[in-house]
């Protein structure tokens, strides 16, 4: 008891001394600009203080976040040189990624033995990503029609050194062809989730096939792996606060912190569009399939966290993947829904897109009907598929968008100012929205808290 009051008083004690900080350094005089950036570190320190005793890894997570942010603002010159730490952080990540996906697969395709649940639980996650990411589409739209974010706006010249190739038109074709590996190696070695998915997939049902002797060599040297790379993402873990703050310190660094508060109508559009989206279909997906929600998000934040810190969606994969395991979902269940999500259930890139192809028509003064608006969706549903890993995807897409539908770039080169702010929100969502998805098969499939959790699992989630 004194123990929680004490770690509630050092969390009041840093709210309030943060809070004072920011306000001195609103207004004006140098002196008092000063004291408050003593403030706002002292108030670090509480938090500090506070996340030590509270011996957990989400809360370092977030004082690395609010020290990076202060960093930034405070010497922006040394917080851009910082960025090597975070790019560190992610590459120790992308190097988990596949073997984890690889071995979880094969593990529990092969292990469970019963290929009927599988398709099934396939047929089932399919039909989820495509209703939840429509919905996406409708509530992205909904918003950037409300807001009108995009209208009276003063198309500056592109000035940027930066050449971007518009690509040419993703057609189905090219898509289903994509999924398909044809080196796995090399699929492992350019990250692409969804070709090293599908080879685990084809890889476990000819191991289910084979006679139990020779089976289970191959089927322990799999789980060994899982086991090994679960071990791995906890030892990497250690790391991440570090990632996160040189992440955070980088941005704010680079665009300054006025962004940060001052984001403008298009990213408060965005940013109001992707919490909708979460009171108005993502929860009612979590009550409707009875999914405890407080669970759910406590279970979600840390994952959640690196996502948003760290603008990536692999950088927090490994460790989704062990909180949902550790929430209750069976590890065959996670290991198939999550990476099929990357690429199949993007909820907040979805939703972007929808919000960001609709600002450059109003930015660019064309007027689109409901029905071309709705064609527009639709082509967005087919050409922002398979795209996770892809650096910059999102713009890929909104650049083939616009060729199709006749529309200027210049407006696409005004979002890409305050790219990195709206890719933190999207890539939060798309976690939580593969984590909810993840949870939400294994409760049709009745399987939700059936199986025992992994000591590897449970390690790294009480750290």
């Amino acid at each position: 008891m004194l123990k929680t009051n004490f770690q509630q008083i050092v969390l009041l004690a840093a709210v309030i001394l943060l809070s004072a900080g920011v306000f001195l350094g609103l207004t004006h005089g140098v002196a008092l600009h000063q004291a408050g950036a003593i403030l706002r570190w002292f108030g670090i320190a509480m938090l500090g203080l506070f996340a030590f005793r509270r011996r957990s890894l989400t809360p370092w997570i977030f004082v690395a976040m609010v020290a990076g942010a202060e960093l930034g603002f405070d010497a922006p010159v040394l917080a851009v040189s910082l960025r090597v730490f975070s790019d560190i952080f992610l590459r120790l990540i992308k190097t988990i990624v596949a073997p984890l996906i690889l071995a979880t697969l094969v593990t529990g395709i092969a292990g469970h033995g019963d290929l009927k649940s599988v398709g099934r639980m396939g047929i089932k996650s399919l039909i989820y990503f495509e209703v939840v990411t429509t919905l996406a589409l409708v509530v992205g739209l909904a918003a950037i029609n409300l807001s009108h974010a995009g209208v009276g706006l003063n198309l500056p010249a592109v000035t940027t050194n930066e050449t971007i190739v518009t690509p040419p038109p993703t057609h189905w074709q090219d898509f289903l062809l994509h999924i398909f590996p044809e080196n796995i190696a090399k699929s492992i070695a350019e990250g692409q989730i969804l070709q090293v998915a599908v080879f685990a997939v084809f890889f476990g049902i000819a191991l289910a096939t084979l006679n139990e002797k020779k089976r289970t060599p191959v089927l322990h040297l799999f789980e060994s792996l899982s086991e090994v790379m679960f071990r791995f993402t906890n030892v990497v873990m250690y790391f991440a606060p570090i990632g996160v703050g040189a992440a955070m310190a980088f941005t704010v660094g680079q665009m300054g912190l006025g962004v940060l508060v001052n984001l403008g109508k298009l990213l408060l559009t965005l940013y109001g569009a992707l919490v909708g989206f979460g009171l108005l279909v993502l929860l009612p997906a979590a009550l409707l399939f009875r999914v405890p929600v407080r669970r759910f998000l406590v279970a979600v934040a840390e994952p959640a966290t690196i996502a948003f810190a760290t603008s990536t969606s692999e950088a927090a994969l490994p460790r989704a993947m062990e909180s949902m395991e550790a929430f209750g979902v069976p590890r065959r269940i996670v290991a198939f829904v999550i990476p099929a999500g990357y690429s199949f259930n993007l909820d907040g890139s979805t939703l972007y897109l929808a919000v960001a192809s609709i600002f450059v028509a109003q930015a660019a003064g064309v007027h689109l009907s409901v029905g071309q608006q709705l064609l527009m969706m639709v082509t967005l549903m087919l050409t922002s598929k398979g795209v996770a890993g892809v650096p910059r995807a999102t713009l890929v897409v909104l650049l083939a968008t616009a060729a199709t539908f006749h529309l200027p770039t210049e407006p696409i080169f005004v979002i890409l100012g305050i790219d990195a702010l709206a890719d933190m929100a999207r890539t939060t969502v798309n976690v939580v929205g593969n984590c909810l998805a993840s949870v939400v098969v294994a409760k049709w499939e009745g399987e939700f808290g059936m199986e025992p959790i992994s000591p590897a699992v449970l390690e790294g989630i009480s750290e």
